[in-house]
Order: C-alpha cells, then structure tokens, then sequence
C-alpha cells in the first residue's frame, strides 16, 4: 500500500469535525485485478433521512516543485479510482482534498479552473493549520 499523504491525519481530523464518521482508512476498490486504496472513506446519517450521505476522499498535498505534475498525477488517480467506484461503490461520492493554502494559489489558476470545471472535481478545502473544512465543491 501506498505511503500517507502528509496532510492525511489534518483531513481525517476535518472530516469528524465537520460531522464525518470515518469507516474505511483507506477505502479498498477493488475491480477486476486491481485492487486499489483511496485514502479515505466516510459517512454522515442525518437523522431526518432514512439514509446518509457516503463519501470517498483522495487527500493530496501538492509538494512536488511542480504544482502541474502534481495535478497530473492527482487527476490520473482521481479518474482512476472515479471509473471504478462508478461500478464497484456506487453510494458513494470521490473527493479530492487538498489544503486551503494551494486552493488560494495554484487552484485559482485559469488553466487549473478550467480543468476543475470541465471535469466537475468535486474538492474538500481543508485550512491545515486550524484542521477544519473551509468549503465543499461540488
């Protein structure tokens, strides 16, 4: 399996403070041959609803010197995993996470904007240091 993303405790810590359970970490797929780990797995029941809302996160950090290859790798796995869950976890919905700070720089990019609303990214925007969520985009 693959290493933690450095800021998966940080998203983990957001999540349940925002009323998340945490029940997969990480989240098998599994689908064919492949089996294949997204970082996290939760769920939130609302108690005037007979069923909750299920959620799958893929948690990235951008440190790579290059914000562009890090998006490249990022959207790769997203899609990936995405394809898979569509027959394998259908009750659930893929996030990527990604830390406030890179949301405020290089996702305000023109380019970076237009991959993100071409491809509908949904994204959790996590402020690391207070380790809450500051905006779901859906």
């Amino acid at each position: 399996m693959a290493r933690l993303d450095k800021i998966h405790e940080i998203v983990k810590t957001a999540l349940v403070k925002d009323g998340w359970v945490i029940t997969d970490d990480p989240f098998a797929v599994q689908f064919e041959e492949f089996d294949l780990y997204v970082d996290l797995a939760a769920e939130r029941v609302f108690a005037a609803e007979r069923a909750g809302e299920k959620i799958a996160v893929e948690i990235k950090s951008f440190l790579l010197p290059s914000k562009v290859q890090d998006l490249k790798l990022a959207l790769g796995q997203y899609e990936l995993y995405k394809d898979f869950m569509e027959v394998v976890a259908t009750d659930r919905k893929l996030f990527l996470a990604i830390g406030a700070d890179i949301h405020e720089t290089f996702f305000q990019k023109k380019a970076v904007q237009f991959i993100i609303n071409k491809r509908n990214l949904p994204l959790i925007v996590v402020d690391l240091g207070e380790e809450e969520i500051v905006e779901w985009i859906n």
